[in-house]
C-alpha cells in the first residue's frame, strides 16, 4: 500500500528533485503533490490508505506500508516500488489526487506499460487488477474520469513507482482535488471510507483469485 507523496515534501525540495531510476530512464525522486482547499494531496492519501489497511487487515491481508506517517519527506518513486519488490508483494497499490483544471472531474486507475523492468505478464495482471478496482468504485458510486484515460482506465510507461514494483501496480487518482464535487468526497470522512472499502474489497478478490 502506498500513501502517495509526503506531507514534508515540501520542506525539502532538493530530496525530492534528486534524480531517481524510474525504470529504464532519470525522475525526479518526488514531487509535494495537489492541493484543493483545506486539504492537501499527501494528506488525503495518507487519510485513506489508513481506513484501507484497516479493511485489508480484516479481510485477512498482510499489508506493507510504504511510508508510516504524514510528517516526513519521501520515499522516492523508485523505493516506494521496491518496497512491494523486496516484500515479494502479490500487488501494489498506490493512493493518489490529480490536480486538473476544475471543470474535470472522476477517478482513473493508471496501470504499467510493459518495457525495460515491466514483463508483459506483469503489464496484463496490472490491467487486470486495475480493471477491478475501477470497477468496484465505479459500484460504489464513484465516477470516471471525464479528462484522463477511457472509461477510467489508463496505461502509462512513464511512472517510477509502477515501473519498479516487479510485481502487479496500479495508481488511483481519486479524484480532481481542484473540482469542487470530488473535493468534497475527499474531505468527506464517509466517502473516504467508501473509497478505501471499494478498493480492499476488490484488491483482496483480486489477489484471492490469482492463488
Amino acid at each position: 500500500m502506498d500513501p502517495g507523496h509526503n506531507g514534508q515534501n515540501y520542506r525539502h525540495t532538493s530530496e525530492i528533485n534528486r534524480m531517481v531510476d524510474a525504470g529504464g530512464f532519470r525522475k525526479a525522486c518526488n514531487t509535494t503533490g495537489t492541493a484543493g482547499k483545506g486539504l492537501t494531496e499527501p494528506e488525503f492519501t495518507w487519510l485513506v490508505s489508513q481506513a484501507l489497511q484497516s479493511d485489508l487487515t480484516a479481510l485477512g491481508a498482510s499489508v506493507v506500508m510504504t511510508r508510516t506517517n504524514n510528517d516526513g519527506w519521501g520515499p522516492c518513486i523508485d523505493a516506494r516500488g521496491q518496497v512491494a519488490a523486496t516484500n515479494h508483494a502479490a500487488a501494489l497499490v498506490s493512493i493518489h489526487a490529480d490536480g486538473a483544471d476544475a471543470s474535470a472531474h472522476g477517478f482513473h486507475v493508471i496501470h504499467p506499460a510493459p518495457g525495460p523492468t515491466v514483463s508483459a505478464q506483469v503489464a496484463a495482471s496490472s490491467t487486470a487488477l486495475a480493471t477491478a478496482l475501477r470497477d468496484a468504485l465505479v459500484a460504489a458510486g464513484f465516477a470516471t474520469s471525464t479528462y484522463a484515460g477511457r472509461n477510467g482506465l489508463i496505461q502509462r510507461s512513464d511512472l517510477g513507482t509502477l515501473n519498479r514494483a516487479a510485481t502487479p501496480a496500479v495508481i488511483i487518482e481519486l479524484g480532481n482535488m481542484r473540482n469542487a464535487g470530488d473535493l468534497a468526497d475527499m474531505t468527506s470522512p464517509g466517502s473516504r471510507q467508501k473509497m478505501a472499502a471499494a478498493i480492499a474489497d476488490a484488491t483482496a478478490r483480486w489477489v484471492a483469485g490469482t492463488r
